[in-house]
């Protein structure tokens, strides 16, 4: 069996990893500063000030609305991607995400244009949400269908490491911003970020651009076997698939717990500095970026099933201690902790989630089965902010107040991952073009 899938071209899983990293980057890059600018800026210059507490409210609102356009996004550029190719989705969302994000940091306030200032603010953000829908599947389909046989975790991982380079990246920059006078902050200071996403964007065109399409797509289309309606393909033949996707994308659940949940517990319930707790992001995101990449090296040998079991099963385990130590008020415990936590254990789940579940799919509804699934277990992880915020209110949880509560409902999430992928076949071993199929209708290897 050879190193390669059929009709790979040497030195190209090097530039699909490069450009899908590049890409991620800048895609959360854009998709995270607009977060920062929703909880520090957007109440004040978008919404009615007069009332400062709905302000708040409708600022952070906006920012969810783009969870609730991405498996939107999914469908239709699921579709689009399996039926055209995956490069012209790649570059399609690089250029939405860029253009959406330059034009947010060009919009007029509500005191310059009154309410339909939030409507064109709201509109854009939509559109940011259609274009992260299908970022990390096409990204991910290329890499996986161009990487070698027995690296495909390696490759694929690059995506998911932009992707943390990308928040990263958005909090380090709003960090000098958010300094700034208060008068050049509202006026111009906050537009800053949002434009420099050009730069990012114009490199990664040029980057993409030149990308050839997929050894796997191009054979389909040569036999012509590319699916004219590729979601009635899905649903009829992998609906198994795409619902485990979800399910097991639940995991997802401990990211935005740990970076949204956490920080204002940290922040408003114990009274710890926020500065010092966004730095605990930062740095546990930075060590992701280490971690990640040997993760999926480690998959590529053992197997997908048992690395992403050890993030799985470890991570609510993490969630608990990572609480307890915000509780305790010891910072140098909060950073090992937190660093443990998201930057390691998770980064188990995390890192090679893009492998296992493009190769749950065969290449005819690879794209469009990891989009549909991903973005709906993402929503329901998203979501899962405002479920926590309700298990620490007064009325309580199943009887559970506090951060303990917290942690069960984490981890019930978790559980629910880690059987998803528990019961699943383990792939990584399996020939690319043999992947998604059932194993009686695999061809058996030679040699």
């Amino acid at each position: 069996m050879t190193d390669q899938p059929p009709g790979a071209r040497q030195g190209t899983p090097r530039k699909a990893a490069v450009a899908a990293w590049i890409g991620s980057a800048l895609e959360y890059y854009d998709f995270f500063i607009y977060g920062s600018a929703a909880a520090l800026i957007f109440s004040k210059v978008f919404f009615d000030e007069s009332d400062p507490a709905t302000a708040t409210l409708q600022s952070l609102a906006s920012f969810g609305v783009a969870y609730a356009a991405r498996p939107v996004g999914a469908f239709f550029l699921g579709h689009y991607g399996d039926r055209f190719g995956r490069k012209r989705i790649m570059v399609f969302t690089l250029i939405l995400m860029g253009v959406s994000t330059f034009l947010i940091g060009c919009l007029p306030t509500r005191d310059q244009i009154g309410d339909l200032a939030p409507v064109l603010l709201v509109v854009l953000r939509v559109l940011q949400g259609l274009s992260a829908a299908g970022e990390q599947a096409s990204a991910n389909s290329m890499t996986l269908e161009h990487a070698p046989e027995h690296r495909r975790g390696y490759y694929t991982s690059f995506t998911l490491n932009g992707t943390q380079f990308g928040q990263i990246l958005a909090t380090v920059v709003f960090i000098p911003v958010a300094a700034m006078p208060e008068e050049q902050l509202l006026s111009w200071g906050w537009r800053v970020p949002f434009w420099m996403s050009v730069v990012v964007a114009v490199v990664g065109w040029v980057i993409r651009r030149k990308l050839e399409e997929t050894p796997a797509f191009e054979r389909e289309v040569a036999e012509g076997t590319v699916p004219r309606m590729p979601l009635s393909v899905l649903f009829r033949d992998h609906w198994a698939s795409v619902l485990r996707v979800v399910c097991a994308a639940l995991i997802a659940t401990v990211s935005t717990i740990f970076t949204v949940w956490a920080l204002n517990y940290a922040v408003e319930n114990v009274g710890l500095d926020r500065a010092t707790m966004l730095w605990v992001s930062t740095v546990a995101n930075a060590s992701a970026l280490l971690a990640i990449p040997l993760w999926a090296t480690l998959s590529d040998r053992i197997g997908r099933k048992p690395v992403f079991l050890i993030g799985a099963v470890g991570s609510p385990i993490m969630i608990f201690a990572y609480l307890a130590a915000i509780n305790s008020g010891s910072y140098p415990m909060i950073f090992l902790v937190g660093i443990l936590t998201l930057g390691v254990v998770y980064s188990a789940s995390n890192g090679i989630w893009p492998s296992l579940y493009g190769e749950m799919f065969t290449t005819r509804v690879r794209l469009s089965g990891m989009a549909i699934g991903t973005q709906i277990g993402f929503a329901i992880a998203g979501f899962a902010v405002a479920s926590a915020a309700g298990i620490v209110s007064p009325e309580g949880w199943l009887g559970l107040q506090g951060w303990v509560g917290v942690g069960i409902f984490t981890a019930i999430l978790c559980a629910i991952s880690a059987t998803a992928v528990a019961t699943a076949r383990e792939t990584h071993k399996v020939p690319t073009d043999q992947l998604g199929l059932k194993p009686a209708d695999r061809a058996t290897p030679v040699g």
